[in-house]
Order: C-alpha cells, then structure tokens, then sequence
C-alpha cells in the first residue's frame, strides 16, 4: 500500500508524482530534475559515451562535422595547455578595447568587435523579417543587462542587490588575473556596474519581451543612426555590407533605441568600454583555465542554485554540442531514433491537425470567415519531426586553427558563425532550417515559418512510447504536439498568417473575444502564491493558451478511440510535468519565465476540461474542482 496520501482528486500533480518528489536528488551540477530534465540526463550519458569512444577512436561516425567537433571536445579536455596559458589567450582582445579613446576609434572598430562576439552599445542580430517571412530583418535592440529581469534593480528588491553583490565579487576575483593595476580594477567594476544600471532604466522587461509580436517596429537606416548617434550605426553596416547595407532596420526595442543617449554618450565611453572589457573578460572565461573557468560560472551558480559544477568530460560534451548542434543532433537521430517511432508521430501530428480543424469549425466565438483563415493555418503548418534529412553547409564551415589555444578555437568558430548570421540579411529565409537540434529535449514553433519542431531525444517515455497505451501518449507527447500548434493561435501567433507574416486575419469582433477569453486566462493563473513568489498571469499567458489548446484538443481524439482511458491520460499528463527543482531557480523561473511552474501546468488545465471530473469523480468538495462558468476553453 503506497504511503502517499495525497487524493488525486485534490492534487493531481501530487498524488501521481509525491512518492518520487520525496525521495529524487537534485544533482549537484544541475538546478532540476524529472520530466524533461532526467530525458535529458539520459541523453547527455549516451552522447557522452560516445564522444568519449570517438576521442580513443574505438568508435567513428560517417558525418564528416563530426570530425570538427571531436577535435574540439579534445582541445576542452586539453586542461594542461589550458592552465599553462591561463589568461593569455582572451588579452589581446582586452587589448584592442583597451586601446580605444574617443567614439570615433569605437566606431571605426566596431563592425571587427561585432564578428567577434564584443557587446557593443546597441544589440544587433538577423533574424526572419515578421512582415514579410520570406525576407531577412536586420535588427537592433539594447544591451543585455547582469540581473533576470529590470524588476530585479527596484530599490525594494534585495535579492538583485544580492545578486549584484555576487555578481561583482566575481568579475572582481576575475580582474585580478589581468594586467590591470588595483586601482584600474576598481574603476573598470565600478564603470561597468555603473553601465549596467543605466541600460536596466531603458530596456524592455521579460514582460514586455512576453508579447513578442511587438517587436515589429520597422525604421529608416538614417533615423535609427539619428537616435543612436554618436554611436556610428550607419557605418557598422557598411563596414559590414558595403553598397548592399540595408536601408530599413528593425527596432526590436524602441525605448532603449530612442533613448541610447541615457547610458551611451562621448562623456559616457568611459562607462562602457569598462563594462565592455569586463564582460568580454567574463564570457571568456569559460575558454580559459580550469580556475578562471569556475570562477567565471560563481553567478550563474548563485542564481539557479547548483551547487557544482559539471565534470570536465561533461563541459566538453556540452561545449560542442552546443557549437556544432545540428550535427551531433542528427549523429543522435539517426543512431538512436527508430523510423517506426517517427513515423507513428508524424500520422499523430497530422491526426490533431485535422482534429483541431474539426474544433476550429465548431467553435462558438469566431465568424466563419475567421474560422477559413485560421484553417487555412493549420493546413500549411510544416511537421519537423526528429532530426533534418541534411546538414545545412555552414556546419562544415565551422574548421579553426588545429594548433589554436581551446580559447582562439572558440573565437574562430564564433566568427564564423556571427558572419554567417550577419550575411543571412541579403538572403532569403531557408525555411528547411531547424531552430532545435535532435538531441534537444524540448519542441516548439515558430510563427515566421508556421512550422513545428520535435527533436528525436523528446519522442520517448512518459511523452511517448510504443509500449505506452494510445490514451497515455496522448496525454503526454500529444498534448505537447497540441500545445506547440496552439502556439498558433495564442496571444502571440494569433497575429501571424499561414505564411508566418505579422497579420490581422480576425474580424474585429472576433479577437475582441478572444482577448476576452486571454484575460480570463490571466486571470486563471495570476497572483497564485507559489515557493515564496506569485504566478504573473500576464507572463505566462501564451503558454496556459498552448496548454489548454493542446489538452482540448487530444481529449476530442479521446473519444474517438475504442476504448478510451481518460485516467491513464490525465495520469502521464501529470507525469510529463514532474520536475524537482532548487529554491533558486523556481524563483528565478517566476520572474523571468513564460511557462507556469511545472506543478501549475500539471494541476490547472485538467479543471477546465469535464472529462476530468467525469475521469476521477471529482466534485465541489474536492481541490481539484473550480466552477463549471470559470472554467476556459479557447481552442
């Protein structure tokens, strides 16, 4: 007889999950475990064995960028080179910022400093153009800031003036390796905190990063050099494209743009070329020797509460799956991916389209004319599943220097890759690309490609299995499938057409119903007291959207099949979102995250749905009930 007492009727999350809750271990390099993050455990064993067996050559792969990243694994676990050299690799880019005077020296370097991977005052990326799909967008946008979140520096918030504290004790135990004199250390920690504070007044919060269909903000080249002066935009994009220079550029964040001249000026250059140093400095450090490597992790460590860090092997597997990701995840798919897996899903993907199209159709708040458009979406939605059919060129492009220091290889690779990037603005988008590698465990969408990915490394047990019942897999990976297509339609996607273009396809009527609906869900989930903090409904909306979506939508296929066991799926449903994580990290997650805690996506979407009641019996008196006229369904 189990111990757990919980009544599943009163917590769903707990009566399927409580006996593993209490006796799982965090490990000690890691901020959680269970659902996704012992999948990922389980895959980060198997590829580190294999990496290992590729290092002794007693094993071999037939992908040629395999060769590249197995040079690279050798050159992280090269600790002796790296511990002799120390801080020397990472000082002649100190040097070049170091050298720099005046704006105008800043700006004739900083295309150079851009393809190196230095911040510069304004943030600049490429990325698929939100009005026109097929087309590249340069964009611009602020700096990034040390603390989660802007809310962490209010003067009523002690945990960012921790985190601050930490933050410079790192950067200080840094410095003092450079050849900087103390009193240069100093003024470069204090510069730089200095900085940090002003772009935290002028940069959007995760809030406002939430609604991400709000970064369209389209910009003539000249006004946005006009608003950022004396910082030489303008040139920076000739330098970096000469005649072909885009003349419209997009301003992902228009108060940072408008009002750079709150933390960037001539009397202000001293302020950032110390942030810059440090920074640099910073983000090098895990390139560099043993010591500056684990001093350089101390903050990170502090704000997701692990309590160690990785072991060197497990450094290198992660560097350089993360470096030549696309590669090692088809080594993963096609080594440990069955095709009759793959094709199971893809017809179980293609099953909820249809189903969703039959839920669209009898939908009670849109007009018909709304409901053509939103079916026309679902039918060009392009299916991702496990792993590309091919390895996209730039990955054999990624090829350093053999004899480079572990650092120089790195800076190499990065420049490669930032070229490539930059480059993608005078092409057009490649929609065969995949934002997540095979060996990912975790899916998404993508609204400019109106297409849906699901790496090879999530399609296994609880999310989903051949040994699994029908009911338990639409519980797990099917409500994931159903969650990734509502993203479609949530308060983001809803404003993109089939084509991935930002477009209003509603009627007026119609999405002012459905921003009704949206605020009850806000409502649903806000202010919830969770480990010491409360749920932002606002933040999270999006994601209970997808969460409800994909619910709604595999219960209808429930009742479709011969013998349907609504228990078993509420039952995995709850399993799939099993996590234990450090305090640190829930905190961190409430502030900064657009999904609910995992506890409250396992407990909240079941009560809106009747087969839930009907499942379990569960009534009024019991915890797991709300109202039936509180209950929300969109899709």
């Amino acid at each position: 007889m189990s111990e757990n007492k919980v009544r599943i009727q009163d917590n769903l999350y707990e009566a399927v999950n409580g006996e593993w809750l209490a006796t799982a271990v965090i490990p000690d390099d890691r901020p959680t475990t269970g659902g996704f993050s012992v999948l990922d455990q389980d895959v980060e064993k198997i590829m580190m064995a294999d990496f290992r067996a590729f290092a002794e050559g007693s094993r071999s792969s037939d992908i040629p960028e395999m060769k590249y990243a197995i040079a690279l694994y050798k050159k992280v676990l090269d600790t002796e080179r790296r511990n002799r050299e120390g801080i020397a690799p990472v000082l002649p880019v100190l040097e070049e910022l170091r050298a720099i005077k005046t704006v105008d020296e800043l700006n004739a370097a900083a295309a150079g400093l851009l393809i190196q991977g230095v911040e510069l005052p304004i943030r600049m990326d490429v990325t698929a153009d939100m009005a026109d799909a097929t087309k590249h967008s340069f964009i611009v946008l602020g700096p990034d800031i040390i603390l989660p979140d802007t809310s962490y520096y209010a003067e009523d918030n002690p945990a960012g003036k921790q985190l601050l504290a930490l933050y410079a004790d790192m950067a200080a135990r840094v410095l003092a390796f450079t050849p900087l004199t103390e009193e240069e250390q100093k003024q470069y920690l204090d510069d730089m905190l200095a900085f940090d504070a002003l772009v935290a007044k002028k940069v959007k919060s995760q809030l406002e990063w939430a609604e991400y269909y709000k970064c369209h903000n389209p910009m003539d080249a000249d006004e946005v050099a006009a608003q950022v002066a004396p910082f030489d935009s303008k040139k920076l994009l000739t330098d970096l494209y000469g005649e072909k220079a885009p003349k419209t550029l997009v301003v992902y964040d228009p108060k940072a743009i408008r009002e750079m001249n709150g933390y960037f000026s001539e009397d202000k250059l001293g302020l950032y070329l110390h942030w810059a140093y440090v920074r640099t400095l910073l983000k090098s450090t895990a390139y560099l020797s043993e010591e500056l490597a684990a001093l350089g992790r101390t903050y990170m460590r502090a704000l997701t509460g692990v309590a160690a860090d990785p072991a060197l092997e497990k450094q290198a597997y992660k560097t350089v799956s993360g470096m030549y990701s696309e590669p090692v995840g088809v080594y993963y798919g096609r080594t440990y991916f069955g095709e009759e897996a793959k094709k199971d899903v893809v017809d179980l993907v293609k099953k909820i389209i249809e189903t969703y199209k039959l839920r669209v159709r009898k939908n009670g708040f849109l007009a018909e004319a709304t409901k053509e458009q939103a079916i026309r979406k679902l039918s060009t939605i392009e299916i991702k599943m496990g792993y590309p059919d091919e390895i996209k060129p730039i990955w054999s492009k990624l090829v350093f220097d053999g004899d480079a220091s572990y650092f120089d290889a790195m800076r190499q690779l990065f420049a490669i890759r930032a070229r490539d990037q930059l480059d993608k603005a005078l092409k057009p988008v490649d929609r065969t690309e995949w934002l997540m590698p095979g060996h990912m465990v975790n899916a998404c969408y993508n609204p400019s490609a109106n297409d849906i990915t699901f790496p090879a490394a999530i399609l296994q047990k609880p999310f989903y299995s051949l040994q699994q019942s029908v009911s338990e897999n639409l519980g797990g990976i099917g409500a994931v499938i159903g969650h990734e297509i509502s993203h479609a339609f949530d308060n983001n996607g809803a404003n993109f057409d089939e084509n991935g273009n930002l477009k209003n396809w509603w009627t007026e009527e119609d999405f002012a119903a459905f921003k009704a609906l949206t605020a009850d869900m806000i409502d649903q989930f806000d202010g919830i007291e969770f480990h010491g903090g409360k749920v932002n409904g606002e933040l999270v909306v999006s994601e209970n959207i997808a969460d409800n979506g994909g619910m709604g939508v595999t219960l209808e296929i429930m009742h479709g099949l011969e013998a349907p066991d609504f228990q078993g799926y509420f039952t995995n449903w709850a399993r799939v979102w099993c996590m234990k994580a450090k305090e640190e990290y829930i905190r961190l997650l409430l502030v900064n995250d657009v999904h609910s805690p995992a506890e409250l996506r396992a407990n909240m979407p079941p009560r809106n749905f009747s087969e839930w009641y009907e499942a379990f019996g569960v009534t009024e008196n019991d915890g797991m009930y709300i109202p039936p006229e509180k209950r929300i369904t969109i899709w």
